[in-house]
């Protein structure tokens, strides 16, 4: 019985997180079917509509360290309810102000909604890896990430089809109630589950640590597994960022070029999953070198296609960029101790997302200065950079096993 109770406890715990990364993630995204009519309401060029992204995901990725440090002492419930609530906030403010707070406005805000969402990966993460800590961890964070895909899918899926009745300012305000909400729910369920209200360690661990380090204990291998990540984030973000105005530029209005990036989430919704599976028939490195030529292929066919062939690439072109993310995040566990997931997850995904939070403004300015479909064949080419670094991870691994 207990055993029984034990596993629909685990299940549960991953249902909510899963609901929670769903929310978070949607939330993300929804600003990429936002842009181009950002772009015409405020009258942007490409590396100011660069520099949301930059702003957005940077405060994301700069709170993640901070936030994986302080649930070893308030537990990941504060800090998860907390963000959801400040998140869902900053887009009812947004579409509340409208143009009148101005591009400067516009970046505070969704600076401090990106600090609020920068919770969620460290510490839902964290609260997963523990529920399965005595097995299946690898499929169980896969499900997560999924989880966070589906968000992908809906929330642009939704607000792309409002965006054809309703101005901008209403479907933000639509999309952050929503989020509110949500964190009032999970608030409930965390509460009656039990989890993440206590601290995730005491001061001293049991290895005597007393709390310092990043937990890591191979980090070569930690190392190399970031790289990849960095120049996988520095492409994904790249590539949604400018893909709508590189459909706007072969001739679709502001909304298909909405419609078009919901077949790219919903292919990166099924590239996760397929991916996760992949990972543990194929291992690591060969589904990463599998999803990256992929990657690099699709990318660079955007530019030359027409916008009939585009929409058949899209959903295949989806399931390769998201996919390699997947199985990056659910290597992380294979590199750091127990006790410092929190933490060593914080780091990853600070490292990571940081980097890619760069690359919009940079290609934005790149694309200012040349065109969009100059930016997009560059952002495919620095792609190419991941393949180099896989075989690396992969001779460390062998070598590294070999040794012990």
């Amino acid at each position: 019985m207990k055993s029984r109770d034990h596993s629909l406890r685990k299940g549960a715990t991953l249902a909510v997180i899963c609901v929670c990364h769903l929310v978070h993630d949607g939330l993300t995204d929804v600003l990429y079917v936002f842009l181009p009519f950002w772009q015409v309401s405020f009258g942007l060029p490409h590396s100011q509509i660069g520099l949301i992204i930059t702003a957005y995901m940077g405060a994301l990725a700069m709170f993640q360290i901070p936030a994986g440090f302080l649930t070893e002492r308030t537990g990941e419930r504060v800090l998860l309810i907390g963000g959801t609530v400040v998140a869902g906030l900053g887009f009812v403010v947004v579409g509340a102000v409208g143009v009148g707070g101005g591009f400067a406005g516009l970046l505070l805000v969704l600076l401090i909604a990106g600090m609020g969402s920068g919770v969620q990966h460290p510490l839902g993460s964290s609260l997963v890896a523990t529920a399965y800590r005595n097995g299946g961890q690898r499929m169980a964070i896969g499900t997560y990430n999924f989880a966070g895909d589906l968000g992908k899918v809906a929330f642009p899926f939704v607000a792309a089809l409002a965006l054809t009745s309703f101005k901008w300012p209403s479907v933000s305000i639509g999309a952050g109630i929503v989020a509110v909400v949500g964190a009032v729910c999970f608030l409930i369920a965390m509460q009656r589950l039990g989890i993440g209200g206590s601290p995730t360690i005491e001061r001293t661990d049991h290895d005597g640590s007393s709390g310092r380090g990043w937990g890591i204990h191979n980090k070569t291998g930690f190392g190399l597994l970031s790289a990849i990540g960095i120049v996988d984030t520095v492409t994904r973000y790249g590539c949604l960022t400018f893909l709508p105005f590189i459909l706007i530029d072969k001739g679709l209005s502001e909304s298909r070029a909405g419609m078009a990036l919901v077949l790219v989430f919903a292919g990166g919704a099924v590239g996760k999953f397929f991916c996760g599976f992949c990972a543990e028939r194929l291992g690591v490195i060969r589904t990463v070198l599998l999803t990256e030529a992929v990657t690099v292929g699709g990318i660079l066919l955007l530019v030359p296609l027409s916008p009939g062939a585009v929409f058949i690439l899209l959903p295949v072109l989806g399931a390769a960029l998201n996919g390699t993310s997947s199985v990056l995040y659910g290597s992380v566990v294979d590199f750091v101790v127990p006790q410092r997931q929190a933490r060593a997850f914080g780091l990853f995904y600070t490292v990571v997302i940081a980097s890619g939070a760069i690359a919009p403004v940079i290609y934005g300015l790149l694309s200012d200065m040349t065109s969009i479909r100059q930016t997009m064949t560059t952002i495919g080419i620095v792609a190419i950079a991941t393949i180099p670094l896989a075989i690396l991870l992969a001779w460390h691994t062998r070598a590294r096993t070999r040794a012990n």
